[in-house]
């Protein structure tokens, strides 16, 4: 008994399931007809009025798949969808039987003509099936939904890079409807969302901000709408590739410093190494940069830091022309000390020689212009002339540099204290100006 009464109830909801697919092909065929429904003319306005239709836009950010400085373009992935009211396509819900019905064909009904105005390529996708629908309710109500991917252009200003925030724009305008007769507006709720898995390689997704942007042209006033993503960069890849390499380099080419002057080969095969490292790595980074008018973070640090490599370079040279002078100012004291021996030596023989003569009677006494014992001439026998003069000031520098004999060695001892000084103060201000130009950009955006 009790199986043929669910052998009859399972009979009756199949055939009821049967009828209510029997039904909703009915609908289908019955709004949206050849007879009934012309895809050709756009719906009416609100309460069937002559104003412009009204078309609800909210997209899904599913993933950014790549952010490029050099072509200044990104790829992102979404789920864009409109709603509009089409009371053309009004149906009797069977007592709400019927939620709505589902489409996969956009042919069969009217579409907002879109376009995204920055796009440089895209594609919709079709694995397994077109990934979309449209939804049409019981009120005339018509949810199209779909998953596009896109690369769109993105203007960047890089003037702050590696510590910039760059603002991405999404742009959506109509394209042959004016606003008379067709209007986007965003979603009063959730207009823009971002799946919580969202994952960056070097950027990080701040916030995103919707605003409306009609154009104007000579053929009337296009609808549009913007939301504008704003990415900030991952300040650590650039600190580990690019700031600690070059700041490493400039600590290198100082231990020429502390090197003997007389090692050449040495000290000029450490600073042109160093040198041509630099210049290499300031390539590299050029190389994934687009060529701008402007100077950018990054090419200040690098040019002080090739400068100060540079720098401790020409501090060589000038430390052997400085060795080279050194050697022969001691030639010459060496030839001035034989020069005065030999007329010390002159002397002496003159002075024998004038004694033996002395000796002979032949010499003449003279007695002395000055008297010695009268404190000069004209003087005051009983207070000789006197001066006095103030001790020298002792400079402490001169003293602590006098312990270095040679003008070579003070020149490395000098280098050795003021190069990792500068380098300082150049760390310094660079990080404050513009760690605090970024947060003036941000407060700005």
């Amino acid at each position: 008994m009790y199986i043929i009464l669910f052998i009859l109830i399972t009979a009756l909801s199949q055939h009821t399931t049967a009828n209510f697919r029997q039904r909703e092909k009915q609908i289908i065929d019955e709004i949206i007809g050849p007879k009934n429904y012309d895809k050709r003319i756009r719906p009416a306005g609100a309460n069937d009025t002559v104003c412009p239709a009204i078309v609800h836009i909210n997209i899904m950010i599913r993933n950014v798949q790549t952010i490029s400085d050099v072509k200044m373009e990104y790829s992102i992935q979404i789920t864009f969808r409109e709603q509009w009211k089409d009371h053309r396509l009004t149906f009797d819900n069977i007592g709400g039987r019927i939620q709505y019905l589902t489409l996969t064909d956009t042919d069969m009904v009217w579409m907002p003509d879109l376009f995204f105005k920055n796009e440089k390529d895209g594609h919709f996708h079709n694995i397994i099936l077109p990934n979309l629908y449209i939804r049409i309710y019981p009120d005339g109500g018509v949810l199209y939904s779909i998953r596009i991917s896109l690369t769109l252009s993105c203007p960047m200003n890089l003037k702050l890079f590696p510590l910039d925030r760059q603002m991405c724009q999404l742009l959506m305008a109509s394209y042959g409807w004016t606003t008379e007769d067709l209007v986007f507006l965003w979603k009063d709720v959730e207009p823009v969302q971002v799946t919580k898995n969202l994952h960056l390689p070097r950027f990080t997704l701040e916030k995103f901000i919707t605003d409306y942007c009609n154009s104007k042209t000579n053929t009337g006033e296009y609808s549009c709408l913007l939301v504008a993503l704003i990415f900030k960069r991952e300040f650590s890849y650039y600190l580990i590739q690019y700031y600690i390499p070059c700041c490493m380099l400039v600590i290198v080419s100082w231990v020429s410093f502390w090197l003997d002057q007389n090692a050449v080969p040495a000290r000029v095969a450490l600073g042109v190494t160093t040198l041509l490292t630099m210049s290499t790595q300031t390539s590299s980074i050029n190389q994934s940069l687009p060529p701008v008018s402007y100077t950018k973070a990054i090419d200040v640090w690098t040019g002080v830091c090739l400068t100060f490599v540079f720098g401790a370079l020409l501090e060589f040279a000038l430390v052997n022309y400085a060795s080279r002078s050194d050697k022969h100012r001691e030639k010459m004291k060496e030839k001035l000390k034989e020069q005065k021996q030999w007329e010390m030596a002159q002397a002496a023989a003159l002075e024998a020689a004038l004694s033996d003569q002395a000796e002979d009677g032949h010499t003449f006494p003279m007695k002395p212009l000055v008297s010695r014992h009268n404190g000069g001439m004209g003087g005051d026998k009983g207070h000789p002339c006197e001066i006095h003069l103030a001790a020298p000031r002792k400079n402490c520098c001169r003293t602590w540099l006098s312990k270095f004999p040679t003008r070579s060695k003070r020149i490395d001892v000098i280098s050795r204290i003021t190069f990792p000084i500068v380098f300082a103060f150049f760390n310094m201000a660079y990080w404050s100006t513009y760690l605090f130009t970024e947060e003036e950009e941000e407060g700005k955006k």
